[in-house]
C-alpha cells in the first residue's frame, strides 16, 4: 500500500484542493462571486455591508476579479445618487462552479474517510 492509498486516496488521482484556484477562493471574492451568481447584479455598497468590508479592501477584491475577468463592474446613477454594480461573467460563473465543485468533492472525500475509520476518541 502506498502513501496515497493509506491517506484514502487513488493512487495518481489529484487531491480535491489541487482543482482550487487562488483568485476564487479567498473567502471575500468567493463571497462576492456567490452574492453576484445569486443576482443578474449586485450593488456594491450591499456587497460592502454584507461581507464586512471596508470600502477600499472591497475595491482591491472588486479590482482582482475584474482583472481577471469574472465580473464586471457597472457605474451609473439610481435618481441623482452615483452607484455602481456588478454583475459576474460567464468566465466567473465557471469559476465559481469550479471552485464550489472542487470544495464538494474535498468535502466528500473528507466525510467518507471520516466514516471509515469511525469517530475519534
Amino acid at each position: 500500500m502506498n502513501d496515497n492509498e493509506q491517506a484514502g486516496g487513488p493512487s495518481g488521482t489529484a487531491y480535491p484542493t489541487n482543482g482550487l484556484d487562488d483568485t476564487v477562493h479567498q473567502r471575500h471574492r468567493l463571497g462576492i462571486l456567490t452574492i453576484a451568481a445569486e443576482t443578474e447584479r449586485v450593488e456594491v455598497a450591499y456587497l460592502r455591508e454584507a461581507l464586512e468590508l471596508t470600502a477600499g479592501n472591497l475595491s482591491r477584491h472588486l479590482a482582482v476579479l475584474e482583472e481577471a475577468e469574472l465580473i464586471q463592474v457597472e457605474k451609473g446613477y439610481h435618481g441623482r445618487r452615483p452607484k455602481t454594480w456588478i454583475r459576474i461573467t460567464p468566465r466567473g460563473q465557471s469559476a465559481l462552479t469550479a471552485e464550489i465543485d472542487a470544495l464538494r468533492e474535498l468535502v466528500q472525500r473528507h466525510q467518507q474517510q471520516s466514516r471509515a475509520t469511525g469517530p475519534a476518541d
